[in-house]
C-alpha cells in the first residue's frame, strides 16, 4: 500500500484548494495501486477509492462532505469526465468550454461562469479526449489534432489539441436536453406563436422542403427537432449528419447515418456526399441533412429536385438572403456551375427557410419565414411570410410579436395534402 508520509496541519483547513491537494494526492496512491493487467469493477474502483481515502483520514482530519466530494469526483475522473462531471449532471448548465487544463468556463441561463475546478495538467485533459473520441468513434492525434464528435446522449464535442490550441488542449461540449424539443416546449419559451406552429406543421405534412438557418447557438438543431414531430409515423426518414445529434419524435422507421474520418490501416473517410448518395438508394421518403457545410449542398438539392419531398435542413448564416449567398458559395466548392443554374437549383428545391436568431436577451426566436419565388432578371426572389417585429423591452426581456407580411404562394403540395 501507498505510504501518505505526515502531513502538516495547517493544510487542515477548509476551501477548495485543499480539496483539490487530497483529491490529487489519493489519485497518485490509487494510480500506483491499481492492477492494470485487468479492469477493475465498478465497485471494485470504489471500494479502493475509500480505502486510500479512509488512510488520508487518519493523518487529516476531512469533514464528511469533503470526504464524499473527493470520492465522488476521483470516480469520475477514473469511469466518467473527471472534473467535467458535475457541469455534465447539471441540467441547467447548457454549455462546456475547456480552455486548457487551468481554465473552464460553463454556460448557465445565457451567462458564461468561471468553474473552481481544474485538471491536473495537460495529461489528465489528454486522457479524457482520448475517452471522449473513443466513445465517439472519432480519433484524435497530432497528425489530426482537430475534431468533431459527440457524447452518448448526443450532446456536441468539439476538440482542438495543444499545440494548435495554444494555452493547452481545447474541448467545446454543448449539452443537450435529456428530453427532445418538442413544439410545445418551444411556444412556452416563446420562441414562436401558436399560428406560426400550426402552419409549420402544415407544410412539413405537406411535404415542402424546409431550410432552418441561423447563427451558431441560435438552436437550428434544436428547431429541427422540434419540426420533425409533424413528419407522419409512417414514413421513412434517413438523418444524415457529421455528429449525430439529432433526437427525432415518434419516427419508428428511422435510419441515421454519421459520417467517418480517416484512420489508420487504409480506413477511408465518409463525408456527408457520401451518405447522401448512398441514401437515395435506401427508399427514403424524407432525407434530413443535419448542417450543411460544403459541397454537400449540391447533393441536398439534387435530391430535391428528383422527387424527394419534405425534406430539412441546417445551415449557418445571418439571414435567409444570406443563406442562399451561402448555398451558392457551397455548391461552387464541389463543382463548377453557372451561378443562374445553382440559383434555379436553390429555387427549385428549397421552398422555404425559417431563420432562427438568439437576441440579447439570449432568447431564441423565429425572426422570419420567407418562401423562394422562382428566380426573376436572374435573382431569387423571396417571398416574406412572417417576421419578428420587437415593441421594447420589459425586465430584461425583449418584448415582440410576429407579424404575417404575405400569403404562401406555391400552394400545390398543400392543396396535395387536402388542405
Amino acid at each position: 500500500m501507498a505510504e501518505w508520509g505526515t502531513i502538516s496541519a495547517d493544510v487542515c483547513m477548509e476551501g477548495q484548494q485543499v480539496e483539490s491537494d487530497y483529491y490529487f494526492t489519493v489519485k497518485d496512491a490509487i494510480l500506483r495501486e491499481l492492477d492494470h493487467s485487468r479492469e477493475l469493477s465498478d465497485q471494485e474502483l470504489q471500494d479502493c477509492i475509500e480505502r486510500e481515502l479512509g488512510r488520508l483520514d487518519k493523518s487529516v482530519r476531512m469533514s464528511f462532505p469533503m470526504r464524499a466530494q473527493i470520492s465522488k469526483d476521483l470516480f469520475a475522473s477514473f469511469r466518467k469526465f473527471g472534473v467535467l462531471q458535475e457541469l455534465i449532471e447539471d441540467e441547467e448548465v447548457t454549455e462546456i468550454l475547456v480552455n486548457g487544463p487551468f481554465r473552464i468556463y460553463y454556460e448557465k441561463a445565457g451567462e458564461l461562469h468561471l468553474f473552481s475546478k481544474t485538471f491536473s495538467g495537460e495529461e489528465e485533459l489528454a486522457d479524457l479526449i482520448q475517452a471522449i473520441c473513443a466513445g465517439g468513434n472519432r480519433m484524435v492525434n497530432e497528425a489530426s489534432p482537430i475534431v468533431d464528435t459527440r457524447l452518448i446522449d448526443g450532446s456536441r464535442v468539439n476538440i482542438v489539441l495543444h499545440p494548435v490550441s495554444l494555452d493547452g488542449s481545447s474541448v467545446s461540449i454543448r449539452k443537450f436536453s435529456r428530453e427532445p424539443m418538442n413544439m410545445e416546449r418551444l411556444l412556452a419559451y416563446d420562441s414562436l406563436s401558436e399560428e406560426i406552429a400550426a402552419f409549420l406543421e402544415k407544410l412539413v405534412k405537406a411535404g415542402y422542403n424546409i431550410f432552418v438557418s441561423g447563427g451558431t447557438g441560435s438552436g437550428k438543431t434544436t428547431f429541427l427537432n422540434a419540426l420533425s414531430e409533424f413528419i407522419p409515423k409512417e414514413e421513412r426518414v434517413i438523418t444524415i449528419e457529421d455528429s449525430a445529434e439529432l433526437q427525432l419524435n415518434g419516427i419508428e422507421n428511422l435510419v441515421r447515418l454519421e459520417t467517418r474520418t480517416a484512420g489508420f490501416e487504409g480506413v477511408k473517410s465518409i463525408e456527408i456526399r457520401d451518405l447522401i448518395k448512398t441514401a437515395l438508394r435506401m427508399r427514403p421518403s424524407r432525407l434530413i441533412v443535419g448542417e450543411c457545410r460544403g459541397a454537400e449542398a449540391i447533393d441536398l438539392l439534387s435530391a430535391n429536385n428528383t422527387g424527394h419531398s419534405g425534406s430539412l435542413g441546417t445551415g449557418h448564416a445571418n439571414s435567409a438572403w444570406d443563406m442562399i449567398c451561402r448555398l451558392e458559395t457551397m455548391v461552387l466548392t464541389g463543382m463548377e456551375l453557372p451561378v443562374s443554374a445553382i440559383r434555379g437549383q436553390i429555387a427549385s428545391g428549397i421552398d422555404l427557410f425559417i431563420h432562427l436568431g438568439r437576441l440579447r436577451d439570449k432568447s431564441r426566436k423565429v425572426l422570419e419565414i420567407a418562401e423562394l419565388n422562382g428566380v426573376v432578371d436572374g435573382e431569387i426572389r423571396l417571398n416574406v411570410l412572417y417576421r419578428f417585429v420587437e415593441t421594447g423591452e420589459q425586465g430584461g426581456k425583449i418584448q415582440g410579436r410576429w407579424e404575417k407580411t404575405g400569403k404562401l404562394l406555391h400552394r400545390e403540395k398543400w392543396r396535395a395534402a387536402g388542405f
